[in-house]
């Protein structure tokens, strides 16, 4: 199978508690990555940028319910804001993952 077909296929395991585990990492990820940006000493240019999409995510994860569509927009903003600065490209790849676990929007599934 291919990973781009898998990642669609994922499936949530829903805790006792009744929390979906990936908001859980979600919200992890979306913490993580704004304290390493606050503790970033260089002024970016797009700083506000990246802390609005945050927000975004935040939002998200409060709903309880995220919309994948909303979630790759704010990342790709995230991206294109900080995207090439190497002291957060761990926190990027964990954000990454965390929107990759509500699968792949509808429109971009592949069909066979």
């Amino acid at each position: 199978m291919v990973r781009s077909d898998a990642v669609g296929q994922r499936s949530a395991t829903v805790t006792d508690s009744g929390a979906d585990p990936r908001v859980a990492g979600l919200s992890k990820a979306v913490v993580r990555l704004r304290s390493e940006l606050d503790a970033y000493p260089v002024q970016l240019r797009d700083r506000h940028a990246a802390e609005d999409a945050l927000d975004v995510l935040e939002e998200q994860v409060e709903a309880g319910v995220p919309a994948a569509d909303v979630m790759r927009h704010s990342l790709l903003l995230i991206v294109a804001a900080v995207g090439s600065v190497s002291a957060l490209s761990e926190a990027m790849t964990s954000l990454r993952q965390a929107v990759e676990l509500f699968g792949e929007p509808a429109q971009f599934r592949r069909v066979n």
